[in-house]
């Protein structure tokens, strides 16, 4: 089944940027708002319709959004760039909110644990409702793709990643690529 995911995900993330590039050009604005939001919302859409014939495969609805669980895996895009840069340099734009929260509860444990000053623990914010709603045992697989509306989608790559809180990177404990050897999807 890994073999058949590792196609059908960015043949989605394909189609999602041919949708949001479509969608840019029927609103026909000098910004690029349109390609951006209408990328961000259409990824988990073609993700959904793409990943729903597989074996195992259900939907949750998260933050609005219908994410796909193969198994006990989390299927989560992220667009971590708009260049064709490796994967290890993707961080989120912030290191708190939904998707960092996400990453923490149901990534990899951090390869380095943090400094133990023996105080008491921080008390963290209360737990953003649709993630309280996904059992422990889920694990979060991260897919990461650089994609412009000018280049297409340049690079895909899935694997678990932890997220460092100081400078928001995400520190890769595996990821493989996925896009097929014909390279980026240009517009």
């Amino acid at each position: 089944m890994a073999g058949q995911l590792a196609i059908t995900i960015p043949a989605c993330l394909l189609q999602a940027h041919d949708r949001a590039r479509h969608g840019h050009e029927g609103v026909n604005t000098q910004t690029l708002e349109a390609y951006g939001h209408g990328l961000h919302a259409v990824q988990y859409e073609a993700l959904a319709a793409g990943l729903e014939p597989f074996e195992g495969a259900t939907a949750i609805r998260l933050q609005g959004r219908t994410v796909m669980v193969i198994g006990n895996n989390v299927i989560y895009p992220i667009r971590y760039a708009k260049k064709d840069v490796p994967v290890t340099s993707a961080r989120l734009r912030r290191a708190v909110g939904f998707r960092a929260e996400l990453i923490r509860r149901h990534g990899p444990e951090p390869m380095q644990q943090a400094f133990d000053l023996g105080l008491d623990d921080i008390v963290e914010p209360n737990v953003h409702p649709d993630i309280a709603l996904l059992p422990p045992e889920y694990r979060l697989i991260t897919v990461a793709y650089a994609c412009s509306m000018e280049q297409g989608v340049m690079r895909v790559e899935w694997g678990t990643a932890e997220l460092r809180r100081e400078d928001r990177y995400l520190i890769w404990h595996r990821h493989e690529p996925l896009l097929p050897p014909s390279g980026p999807h240009p517009a």
